[in-house]
């Protein structure tokens, strides 16, 4: 049966009170990691309305190259004394450009056509879990029980949110799979991040992954995405432009400010991407918000408290 949005956002009332309030969230990021989250989820509707015009990956091309070369024209044609990459920097910035923007956002435009925006966001709130998961590989850390418990309690919430939507049409087991390997691309692509003192502002840097993501996910586009100029119409050019100023431009930029505070507290505001997005999903595509649905999403908090532990 669905349910009203705020029921669902007053379901998970006090664990998302005890979360804003925390002491792991300073003052300084709460109101960037509020629109951070309003932004981020927001993508997984405009992404819909985007690939049901367009193929998924001319619509992230598009994106990619507009939003990294806009960036990149503000930060050396209007801003002064903006330093290029060096040396190293320009194998970094192509690594993380591959993860974060051509594997991550290909991978999770492809997605979008087979499962609903709601899904598409709710996966996006499992990040902190894998990011968890990944560092402690990465530093050869022992792996603490309550962060494999979260991790399969997330999965858990997101197979319970998605359950009504297979018999409907609304997902496939194949998007499932290729969000699930574009939420791992972009988990990996955060601790490679973390990983260095980047001497670039966030901007370059942001300007230059997008860029670089986008050049290297051409090829795939040409080969494998037919080219039809007539269905680049008025609705593919709105979810454009939202995917490249708000999202990509905005939203990224407040997501390098938070990461550069605290990795892993910025990666906690992603709590309140699947609220962001279910509200979204009910209120501009119509999708039910259904028991399973408020079920699911406690899953996947529980499943991040429990991590965050």
């Amino acid at each position: 049966m669905p349910l009203k949005t705020s029921h669902l956002i007053s379901s998970i009332n006090p664990l998302l009170r005890n979360f804003l309030t925390s002491s792991t969230n300073p003052r300084s990021q709460l109101l960037p990691g509020l629109l951070f989250a309003a932004l981020w989820a927001s993508a997984s509707v405009a992404t819909k309305f985007g690939v049901e015009s367009a193929h998924p990956l001319w619509l992230a091309n598009v994106r990619f190259l507009i939003a990294g070369t806009g960036m990149l024209v503000f930060a050396y044609g209007i801003q002064k004394n903006t330093p290029l990459p060096k040396g190293v920097e320009w194998g970094r910035l192509t690594i993380f450009a591959l993860l974060n923007t051509t594997i991550y956002l290909g991978l999770f435009v492809l997605a979008m056509r087979e499962v609903s925006a709601g899904v598409g966001s709710l996966s996006t709130a499992t990040n902190p879990l894998f990011i968890s998961l990944i560092s402690a590989v990465w530093l050869r850390r022992p792996l603490r029980w309550q962060e494999m418990a979260g991790l399969a309690l997330g999965m858990v919430g997101v197979c319970v949110a998605t359950y009504p939507l297979l018999g409907d049409a609304q997902a496939s087991v194949r998007g499932l799979l290729i969000m699930l390997g574009s939420m791992l691309s972009v988990s990996v692509a955060t601790v490679y991040y973390a990983r260095f003192e980047w001497r670039l502002p966030p901007l370059v840097i942001n300007g230059w992954q997008v860029f670089l993501g986008g050049l290297l996910l051409l090829p795939a586009t040409v080969v494998f995405a037919p080219f039809e100029p007539e269905r680049f119409n008025q609705t593919f050019w709105l979810a454009v432009f939202w995917l490249v100023v708000p999202v990509s431009v905005v939203a990224l930029q407040l997501w390098f400010y938070l990461v550069r505070q605290d990795t892993v507290k910025a990666s906690l505001w992603l709590f309140l991407c699947p609220i962001f997005g279910f509200a979204y999903a009910a209120l501009f595509t119509g999708e039910p918000i259904t028991a399973y649905t408020v079920a699911g999403t406690g899953f996947v908090l529980a499943g991040l408290w429990l991590g965050r532990k």
